[in-house]
């Protein structure tokens, strides 16, 4: 009832309005600001590869977006939010069971905020990628909807079960398009499991012959910069020297495995859109058995674009590497048990393995009723993973059961696609003009 009761504050309508504040910050400086502290070297990279598309910005942008978010409508309710909610940052990856399951698989941006944000900005990427792909306006409006149908009528079930239950829920990669409401044809069906296939064929293993070569009797990254670059013997070292501190934020039988692992090298290699520029290491771990590879990413977590516009996270939190591992742990359902945290530097870190196997799918492969049906999938995700630390009865009955909040929400990621699109034009004429340096687009 009190969900309900909220909808008179914060009607339906509120949230499908969107019209840039009075005062909106120029998305160019907004951009310009986030670079701060990030090493200037990779800055132009970073730079490019945001110019890249429309829906690159958006990845990139989210200190943009979250001015945006933060000025509009909200019930109040405040959840762990992914903060980075949108489409690419959705995964496969097998879990400590090898089990392959597909979920949430980013949480820089983790935080405290209203649940809406992660909505708005799911929405809004589902738009912009919608876009990219040639889908017309009917066509991005039946995707958004998929995504908040899912998101809703999921909540209202994850409301009637036990929290036990709900801290057990996995979405495996065979099974997710059972209870999906589209319908796939063969050719259809045939995409997604191409993305499974290609996924599950990735390993520690294979990466190896990827990123490394023999050097003796052991094996050494390949220097391939700006994109891997190794390190000498003393930045290695400080590396190697700054995990102490971690093992001590990870279970005592993780340990123990790890110590039948030796570091051999260790690389600087630059990750993703928005986290170019920030401190990110790859280890190189053999174990004493044959073949035996294991990769540890050492990543620096940044304050989260979004935590000027909320109340900060407790003191244990203020760590950046702690409430990445915190946000992260709670969200996803199955996390990765190598998970944990650490300092170098003065800088704050966390550690995580590598996944065996980890991929998405391609946003080009996206149109029709794949589309729809990974929109779909996406808004469950999203729903059971808010539910596990939000009050989802109230959620659930304020969203209501029928669809006027995805014909808001749909709304919303029209006109705020379209302010993207105006942004990262902008952002394109500043690079012409010189006010942003970009180095010269990747070869694809």
């Amino acid at each position: 009832m009190l969900g309900r009761a909220l909808r008179d504050s914060v009607p339906f309508d509120a949230h499908a309005a969107w019209q840039p504040e009075n005062g909106r910050p120029d998305a160019v400086a907004r951009v310009l600001a986030n670079n701060a502290g990030r090493q200037e070297r990779l800055i132009p990279l970073r730079m490019s590869r945001m110019a890249a598309s429309p829906f690159a910005f958006l990845r990139g942008a989210a200190s943009v977006m979250a001015w945006d978010l933060a000025h509009t409508p909200s019930i109040g309710h405040h959840v762990m939010i992914d903060g980075d909610a949108h489409l690419n940052n959705f995964g496969l990856f097998r879990t400590p069971r090898q089990d392959v399951v597909f979920d949430l698989n980013d949480f820089d941006e983790t935080l405290v905020a209203p649940w809406e944000w992660d909505l708005k900005r799911l929405t809004a990427s589902i738009n912009v990628a919608a876009r990219e792909n040639g889908v017309d306006a009917a066509g991005r409006e039946r995707a958004v909807r998929s995504a908040c149908t899912a998101y809703r009528t999921t909540m209202s079930t994850l409301a009637q079960i036990p929290a036990y239950d709900l801290w057990q829920m996995r979405s495996y990669a065979s099974v997710l398009h059972i209870e999906a409401p589209v319908t796939l044809d063969s050719a259809e069906k045939a995409t997604i499991a191409k993305a499974v296939e290609r996924s599950t064929k990735r390993s520690h293993a294979t990466m190896l012959a990827r990123v490394a070569e023999p050097d003796g009797k052991s094996w050494r990254f390949r220097d391939e910069p700006p994109i891997l670059t190794r390190l000498d013997a003393a930045q290695k070292n400080h590396v190697i020297e700054g995990l102490r501190g971690y093992l001590q934020t990870i279970a005592g039988e993780w340990r123990t495995m790890l110590e039948r692992y030796d570091v051999v090298d260790v690389a600087h290699r630059v990750v993703g859109v928005g986290s170019v520029g920030t401190r990110a290491y790859l280890l190189l771990l053999l174990g004493r058995a044959h073949a035996d590879p294991l990769f540890m990413q050492v990543k620096e977590g940044i304050v989260p674009a979004a935590a000027p516009f909320v109340p900060a996270l407790a003191e244990p939190f203020s760590h950046q590497g702690r409430r990445v591992v915190h946000g992260q742990r709670l969200l996803q359902s199955s996390s990765d048990p190598l998970l944990g945290w650490t300092t170098i530097s003065g800088r704050d870190f966390y550690v995580r393995q590598m996944k065996n196997i980890r991929g998405s799918i391609p946003v080009d492969w996206l149109h029709g009723a794949t589309f729809d049906f990974y929109a779909w999938c996406l808004g469950l995700l999203l729903a059971r993973a808010h539910a596990r630390t939000g009050d989802a009865a109230l959620i659930a009955g304020y969203c209501g059961n029928s669809d006027r909040l995805d014909a808001g929400y749909a709304r919303w990621a029209e006109s705020y696609g379209a302010q993207t699109v105006a942004d990262h034009a902008a952002f394109v004429q500043a690079i012409a003009q010189g006010r942003v340096i970009a180095s010269p687009p990747e070869k694809a």
